[in-house]
């Protein structure tokens, strides 16, 4: 495994933690205390989420910069979106940042595909990876496939230890490629000596899959060199943070804020404390277990190796009939536009395993649009229907969901709560409610965070 003192997703990584931490509390916590900056936003007249999102960055600054000497081991997921999992997005490669008292002791980044080599081919493949991915035993590069940051994190865990890992983790944290986009949009374009082109917030992503899929084969690099222009953007997208404004810092505070409410960086401590914290944000990825009304957690897992999840559109349609004698009836539709242009090196027809969580206590009638018959489970306390769904390059499908919901859910005061897949954002909701008197209430809004219906202004 190869091993590098400074990596492009290090730059990430630590925007996400310490700079996070470190551009709005550092100095506060540093030099004057915690305690100090608490009673402070004690005094503040914030929003409640604010002033939780504010004290869950103290509890981050404070773990990092005061270890008491001792070294703090995280293990660093990285989920490349573009090919969209349950928990975020493939994870090609992982890796492992020591830090002690504020400074990073190790940075060392780790091929997942190499290091799978090493897992025992013991674990058989969750559905439908067998059948689609033709692998015979499941690991690490595939095991964010729940839609619970904790389910996952743990699985990395395992998979870690069975390739004989040695770390013992204090906390795992899980990373998308939208966090560069992000970034990118603060710092502005980053031009890098010896390769072509400008990395922007508009292409980057796309230019950098490119670069070390086919671009290195034309400038010869070696295979095991094609990474290389991440350090290299790496070093150049640090360089352009450090001589931010400090308006133009606190504007990337806010950006990285709202990732963490995206999930699209997603958090799991062993500190109870810190984890305590970071739950009471949405930072932790969480299924919600605890919900009583209604309830849908959509998530897709893209089974066809390639990158195609950059060209899909999706839409959601809800509709709940409250107004029959018997139980609530749900139709769920969703919809998929694959625009990609050409099949080739990058994306091609659509292949995904999409997954709906329902009340526990929900009954499918029927789906349609599907490849194959449904398949159904549980977890955490709510039902899902699984449905294998193909989409050819530049055509439309839509899979639509016929359930009843438990007559329970049939109350005088109806609410519903979406809660969204990391790495997926942007996407059109629609729900529509018939009341029992027959009547329509329609509100629209885009998924880009957990919703609770009652709680959307119109």
């Amino acid at each position: 495994m190869k091993k590098y003192s400074t990596q492009f997703w290090t730059v990430f990584i630590i925007g996400s933690i310490i700079f996070l931490s470190g551009w709005f509390a550092y100095w506060e916590v540093k030099n004057q205390g915690f305690e100090s900056l608490q009673r402070l936003l004690g005094l503040v007249p914030l929003p409640q989420e604010t002033k939780t999102d504010l004290e869950t960055v103290m509890y981050l600054a404070d773990a990092v910069l005061h270890t008491d000497g001792k070294e703090k081991v995280f293990l660093i997921l990285f989920q490349n979106n573009l090919e969209l999992r349950p928990g975020g997005g493939f994870i090609g490669s992982f890796g492992i940042l020591k830090v002690r008292d504020g400074s990073v002791v190790d940075f060392s980044v780790h091929d997942t595909g190499n290091f799978d080599g090493r897992i025992p081919s013991t674990v058989a493949p969750p559905y439908p990876m067998q059948e689609t991915l033709h692998i015979d035993s499941w690991k690490l590069r595939d095991s964010n496939y729940a839609p619970d940051f904790s389910e996952n994190a743990k699985w990395a865990e395992t998979f870690y230890q069975m390739g004989q890992g040695q770390e013992k983790f204090d906390g795992v944290v899980a990373v998308t490629t939208n966090v560069l986009t992000s970034f990118l949009h603060v710092t502005g374009p980053v031009t890098i000596d010896g390769y072509p082109g400008t990395y922007g917030e508009e292409n980057a992503i796309l230019d950098l899959e490119y670069q070390v899929e086919q671009g290195y084969l034309k400038q010869n690099i070696d295979f095991g060199e094609r990474k290389s222009v991440m350090t290299v953007l790496g070093f150049g997208i640090l360089h352009q943070v450090k001589g931010l404004s400090l308006t133009k810092k606190y504007e990337l505070f806010k950006v990285v804020l709202d990732d963490l409410h995206k999930k699209d960086i997603q958090l799991q401590f062993q500190d109870e404390i810190l984890q305590k914290q970071v739950s009471a944000s949405g930072f932790d990825g969480r299924m919600d277990d605890s919900w009583k009304s209604d309830y849908l957690f959509l998530t897709d897992a893209n089974l066809g190796s390639f990158k195609t999840d950059y060209f899909m559109k999706r839409s959601y349609a809800y509709t709940i009939d409250l107004s029959s004698t018997e139980a609530p009836k749900a139709t769920l539709a969703v919809t998929y536009k694959n625009t990609t242009p050409v099949q080739d090196w990058f994306a091609k027809d659509y292949q995904t395993f999409l997954r709906v969580y329902v009340p526990q206590g929900s009954y499918l009638t029927t789906v349609t649009g599907a490849a194959k018959d449904p398949v159904y489970g549980t977890f955490l306390n709510k039902k899902y229907f699984g449905a294998l769904v193909h989409v050819p390059i530049l055509t439309e499908k839509t899979v639509v969901f016929e359930y009843t919901l438990p007559q329970d859910l049939k109350r005088e005061w109806y609410d519903l709560k979406i809660q969204k897949q990391p790495g997926l954002n942007d996407v059109p909701v629609t729900v529509t409610i018939i009341m029992k008197d027959g009547s329509r209430e329609e509100k629209q809004f885009v998924l880009n965070r957990d919703t609770v219906l009652s709680e959307i202004k119109n």
